[in-house]
């Protein structure tokens, strides 16, 4: 490990900062230096208006990269460097958002019945039926679901904090089928990789396969 790398994975580390945007905060200044075959604090403005402007024109990433890029960036002059003046120099780019397609009842029937095993079906409806991200989906734990008030526990989900969301009594039902078909211990969701065994959460990059 490099010792600009080390730096910023400290300077990570004492604010507290998630385990995934601390890997993605590096995977980006990585990007960033290897783009130039230069040390990151050897590059400047010229370098990061140029590297913007490749991102977004060539690249064509989406504006929530672009912006997920430039917070990693100014992370790492700013706070790991401490260049304070650099962050007139990344600025955030515009996000001309859009409303999202909403399905229909049927359609959203549709997608969780053509998901085939009662694995997949249960996953769809518990992310429909909850709105939770996938990552908090694949953290779900067997303990997380409490009959009694009809809440599901998401614990440590985005920025760290816990929250409870509404458990529907259809909802329910269909996780009550699947754990009396599965009987997960730990995890609602377990992984099925023989490699990584049952005790370990399901991967969160499978999820999007589905159906």
């Amino acid at each position: 490990m490099t010792h600009l790398r080390k730096m910023m994975l400290e300077e990570l580390q004492r604010r507290n900062y998630s385990d995934i945007t601390t890997r993605k905060y590096l995977q980006v200044v990585t990007a960033f230096a290897q783009h130039f075959s230069k040390s990151p604090d050897q590059l400047g403005p010229n370098e990061l208006r140029s590297y913007q402007a490749y991102l977004l024109k060539e690249r064509k990433v989406t504006p929530g990269t672009a912006v997920n890029c430039v917070a990693a960036l100014r992370f790492f002059f700013i706070k790991t460097l401490k260049r304070p003046l650099f962050r007139e120099f990344l600025p955030y780019p515009k996000d001309r958002r859009r409303l999202p397609t909403v399905l229909s009842r049927e359609e959203v029937s549709l997608l969780i019945n053509a998901a085939g095993t009662l694995f997949r079906r249960t996953l769809l409806m518990t992310l429909y039926g909850t709105g939770m991200r996938r990552s908090e989906l694949a953290r779900l734990k067997v303990s997380d679901i409490d009959s009694q008030p009809m809440i599901i526990r998401v614990m440590a989900g985005k920025g760290g904090k816990d929250r409870d969301l509404p458990l529907s009594p259809a909802l329910l039902e269909s996780l009550r089928e699947y754990w009396r078909w599965r009987k997960p211990r730990t995890y609602l969701f377990p992984s099925r990789d023989p490699r990584r065994g049952p005790e370990q959460p399901f991967c969160t990059r499978c999820v999007a396969l589905f159906p």
